[in-house]
Parts: structure tokens; sequence; C-alpha cells
């Protein structure tokens, strides 16, 4: 490789923290701090899939709320399409990846990653919270 195409190659290696969300190299999972900047920028969607209960006591502003028990009713809500990237995030990541694992089987959701820490770690950082709005 020549010297000019290693530049170009760290100069897109470099420019990426700038793009939308940035997944992990299994393509499955996004960080908590990317997942808060593309929820706040309104890059992404953030679905919050824990129940009504675990709700009760905080989400995060703007996350659309759709307990993982009501999935299946409700998969349509679930954006498709692949210019609209959606987060899911439950209390630890442990629900997330299953569901996220679930999705990619159905196909069609390529668009779709999970958070990793969860709202557990979204919480102990002292992040916002709002009520959910149902």
């Amino acid at each position: 490789m020549s010297i000019l195409s290693r530049r170009r190659v760290l100069a897109a290696w470099l420019l990426l923290p700038c793009c939308s969300v940035i997944a992990r190299a299994d393509d499955l999972s996004v960080s908590l701090e990317t997942a808060r900047i593309e929820l706040e920028s309104g890059r992404s969607v953030l679905i919050d899939i824990r129940e009504s209960g675990e709700q009760d006591g905080g989400v995060a502003p703007r996350a659309r709320l759709l307990p993982m028990s009501q999935l299946r009713q409700r998969l349509a809500e679930i954006p498709v399409d692949p210019a609209q990237p959606v987060l899911l995030i439950c209390n630890t990541q442990n629900r997330s990846s299953r569901t996220l694992k679930a999705l990619r089987e159905l196909g069609g959701y390529g668009n779709v990653r999970f958070v990793e820490g969860g709202m557990s770690e979204w919480v102990r950082r002292g992040w916002p919270l709002v009520k959910p709005q149902r």
C-alpha cells in the first residue's frame, strides 16, 4: 500500500467518530455514549424495551417505549429503513441483545443495534431521565 493510500485510509478512519451510529466490529452494538449522542442529535431512534414497571423509574428523553412483552404485536413500530438507525435499550443489555438477534433472524432489521450497558449504566452516570409518556 502506498503512503498516499495509507494516509487516505487513516483519514477515513479518523473521520468515523463524526459519522452517524458507530457500530462495534460485530455490527450489533453501540456504546452508551454513542447512543446518547445519536439520540440527542435526532439521528437515531432509541427504543426502550424494558417492561412498563421498569420504565416507571424514568426513561431517556425522547425514547420510544416498546416493552419486550409487546414486541410481537407491535413489530411494525420498529423502523426498517436502512437510513433510520434504531437503538434498542433494556436495563443491562441482555434482553436488547437477544431481541436484536431475533430481529436479525426475521430479516430486514440491519439498521438496528443494541446499546451496551443499558439503562442501569445510564442511571449510574446520572444522565437525564423523564417520566414515561404512555
